[in-house]
């Protein structure tokens, strides 16, 4: 049976973006920033955060009130912040608003792991300029989930970081297409359950590459 580790609405480059249920949007409020902001990961205000850095840039990853969070950087350098749940659940219906102003290579996307198989997955709403996160991936088909089109992809990590450690798992995509615009405001809302649906024959059928889901 597969068990889904976490689930976040999460960037590389973000302000002020957040996740709530079943369609109902936080008000903004103050923000309450994690003092220099290392990587980390745990709770807050009810929801499961993760943030990582390789530190080679200036970046600042801030908890607000609930699903809200603030990501900001400036320089080189690798980063990836969201908040969510830990445990995840395929049933849940994600509504996010915020702002999201790149000037660099960035997506926003939720993203997570299941285990049992170990999964890595990404659903993307948005990337900078011509930086689609899943270019090095083999498209498998396509899906249209609330009225969006996604791109369906598939790619194999050989002996590569995951939440078991080093090992080699399937990472699943689905990019949106086409993506929505950045520069501002920016909203939606994603079911990660039609794109599980649509993942699932390439974990049954990995050599399927004609069938659009």
């Amino acid at each position: 049976m597969v068990s889904f580790s976490y689930l976040l609405v999460a960037a590389a480059a973000i302000a002020g973006v957040y996740a709530t249920e079943d369609y109902e949007l936080l008000e903004r409020s103050d923000l309450i920033e994690r003092a220099g902001t290392p990587s980390s990961s745990g709770t807050n205000n009810g929801f499961y955060y993760s943030w990582w850095t390789d530190d080679a840039g200036t970046a600042t990853y801030t908890n607000g009130a609930a699903g809200q969070y603030s990501l900001t950087w400036s320089g080189n350098g690798n980063l990836v912040g969201g908040k969510g749940w830990n445990p995840g659940t395929a049933t849940r219906v994600i509504s996010y608003s915020g702002t999201y102003k790149p000037n660099g290579n960035s997506y926003l996307r939720v993203y997570g792991w299941t285990r049992s198989p170990l999964i890595e997955y990404y659903v993307v709403e948005s990337y900078h300029n011509d930086h689609n996160p899943s270019s090095a991936a083999s498209k498998k088909g396509s899906v249209t989930c609330n009225g969006a089109t996604y791109d369906i992809l598939e790619t194999t990590r050989t002996q590569k970081p995951s939440i078991d450690g080093t090992q080699t798992f399937q990472q699943y995509w689905s990019v949106r297409n086409p993506k929505k615009a950045y520069g501002g405001s920016i909203s939606g809302t994603v079911k990660p359950g039609s794109h599980f649906r649509a993942w699932a024959p390439l974990r049954n059928k990995p050599g399927d590459k004609a069938k659009t889901y």
